[in-house]
């Protein structure tokens, strides 16, 4: 099997975190770009002493690296829109424990294998992410719209939220539901399912609430691969069902990081 065979299972999960952590498709999509375009220039350059998917987040670290983004300085190529509201939070979290949180949390990386990816040991991974979890509870809190048509899986998501300290407008089932709920009190966070009861798409109900809002937006979906392609507009953050709570935790905190509306005072 090639290099490319082994990697291509790994990239839409790849494209995940790095759209998670630049809060931003086309700067994450970026990132993963410029990792493989150094893969295929210097193949044997690759690590081959780990497992394939190791290898390539360690890639796209050294490349996050070289870009000077844990220092917040600008990067060699540019990065702007919700990076710039990222800087009013560092000296509050580390980009660096924003990457042990997430991941071992929306990754499911071991505190091992984050170590080996960011340079650190499994102890001072802990740390990083007691750290990120230490900021998780100073952020201001939110009012969240869910747009899930499963209630266990709807009951789940807002005792998530609620215990995150955030406070839960409405659980819509349908685009209509949402659309109706969004407009009765404007949400801070949107967390929706793809696929809704009567067959409408959590996708268009959210376009119908972005054209009227503007709010952050994490998508749930059983098949992530199909909206990590990379080839079109697609979500910035996205959580895989089945999911656990420690993911929905860092997935709404890193959206709501990179929100201006949730920068917390000084």
């Amino acid at each position: 099997m090639s290099l490319g065979q082994e990697l291509a299972p790994h990239l839409p999960f790849l494209r995940r975190y790095a759209r998670a952590l630049t809060g931003s498709q086309q700067h994450g999509d970026a990132f993963v770009r410029a990792a493989l375009e150094t893969i295929v220039a210097k193949p044997d350059e690759f690590p081959r002493d780990v497992d394939p998917r190791l290898g390539l987040y360690r890639t796209f670290h050294a490349i996050w690296s070289t870009a000077n983004v844990e220092e917040g300085e600008e990067p060699s190529f540019e990065l702007g829109g919700a990076e710039g509201i990222a800087q009013a939070r560092l000296s509050r979290i580390t980009p660096l424990s924003r990457q042990a949180l997430l991941l071992t949390s929306l990754e499911g990386f071991s505190r091992e294998d984050a170590g080996y990816l960011i340079d650190a040991s499994s102890n001072d991974v802990d740390s990083l992410v007691a750290e990120a979890m230490a900021e998780i509870e100073r952020q201001t809190h939110a009012d969240v719209l869910i747009i899930e048509d499963e209630p266990i899986i709807a009951m789940d998501i807002e005792s998530i939220v609620r215990d995150l300290g955030h406070n839960v407008t409405g659980v819509a089932v349908t685009r209509d539901e949402a659309i109706v709920q969004a407009r009765k009190a404007p949400p801070g966070l949107v967390l929706a399912d793809i696929q809704l009861a009567d067959d409408s798409s959590g996708i268009d109900a959210v376009k119908d609430i972005l054209s009227e809002f503007s709010v952050p937006v994490i998508f749930i979906t059983a098949f992530p691969e199909r909206l990590l392609t990379g080839t079109r507009p697609e979500p910035t953050f996205l959580i895989t069902k089945p999911f656990q709570r420690s993911t929905v935790k860092a997935a709404i905190s890193q959206a709501l990081f990179f929100d201006a509306a949730t920068v917390p005072a000084a």
